[in-house]
């Protein structure tokens, strides 16, 4: 069994390359895989391992970076290491917004999963998800609108024509893309902007099922695809022609083979993509009847 860990702290962080090197060179010498986002604002990663090394890992983090505590943080398990290999990058954000955020700017409008349910079940809330596209189709809140962004940083001019009487209630993955939202409402004079604590991770891990208003799974940035109340690993896959979410139910349609194409992409891609994708296919299947690894596999251990 892995542990799966997510978190992320808005601090400034200085001496980012000899960081990046520390941080490497000790997550992989503990066999840590994930990935891991510094920039001058702070840190964002989920990171997996085996229980003790990651609590070692998690240790060090803090000792390298210098803080003692997350902003946030998600705890999580899996049957199998749901990333290939560790990966630390340097960036100028850790969520690329075109604002920098601090420790100074950010506001306590963190609402509780267990009184969520109440500030999105007033009729005078908007109730704003704050992910792409493919995310929402996968789970969402009910009532919630999506902005239809693809990329993170055209977020601001969705944003910019919200009523800045209503009240808002953000809520993202893990809590980070609402952190910088929020911070960018509140400097446009919007009074009534909240965010969900710990994002919808927090919400599935401590909310009741019977008690609960999400809809659906919750896409996850790993090879477990989908999470689910209590985040038990989803039912989703990814489609290997396109990266997006494959539902058991697209798995029904004639456009769908598995490690070739689904209904999102079948129609797009070229004959000589499908033959490519089709023989990666294959070599998956034979590693997994000889008992060896394959690096497209999903159980990936």
């Amino acid at each position: 069994m892995f542990e799966v860990f997510g978190f992320y702290k808005f601090k400034k962080l200085t001496a980012l390359k000899k960081n990046k090197i520390l941080l490497q060179d000790f997550l992989v010498k503990k066999n840590i895989r994930g990935t891991v986002i510094i920039a001058n604002e702070g840190v964002n990663a989920t990171i997996s391992g085996k229980p003790l090394d990651l609590k070692v890992a998690i240790a060090k983090i803090k000792k390298i970076l210098d803080f003692k505590k997350f902003d946030s943080e998600n705890f999580s398990k899996s049957k199998f290491q749901p990333f290939h290999k560790v990966k630390v990058k340097i960036k100028k954000e850790v969520v690329p917004m075109g604002l920098t955020l601090s420790s100074k700017n950010k506001k306590n409008n963190h609402i509780d999963p267990k009184k969520w349910n109440k500030l999105i079940s007033n009729k005078e809330t908007l109730v704003l998800d704050s992910r792409k596209p493919f995310e929402y189709e996968v789970g969402t809140f009910k009532k919630s609108v999506n902005p239809d962004v693809v990329n993170f940083r055209e977020f601001p001019k969705y944003l910019n024509k919200l009523d800045k009487k209503k009240p808002i209630a953000m809520f993202c993955t893990g809590g980070i893309r609402c952190e910088k939202a929020s911070v960018f409402l509140e400097k446009k004079g919007f009074k009534n902007v909240f965010q969900l604590k710990g994002g919808i991770l927090n919400y599935l891990k401590n909310v009741k099922q019977n008690e609960s208003l999400w809809s659906g799974e919750c896409f996850v940035f790993d090879n477990r695809i989908s999470v689910k109340h209590g985040l038990i690993t989803g039912t989703y896959s990814i489609c290997s022609g396109c990266r997006k979410p494959v539902s058991p139910k697209d798995k029904k349609s004639n456009k769908y083979e598995e490690g070739v194409s689904c209904t999102n992409c079948h129609d797009n891609l070229t004959e000589v993509q499908k033959g490519r994708f089709r023989m990666r296919q294959k070599q998956i299947t034979l590693a997994k009847k000889s008992g060896s690894k394959h690096i497209f596999q999903k159980e990936f251990k």
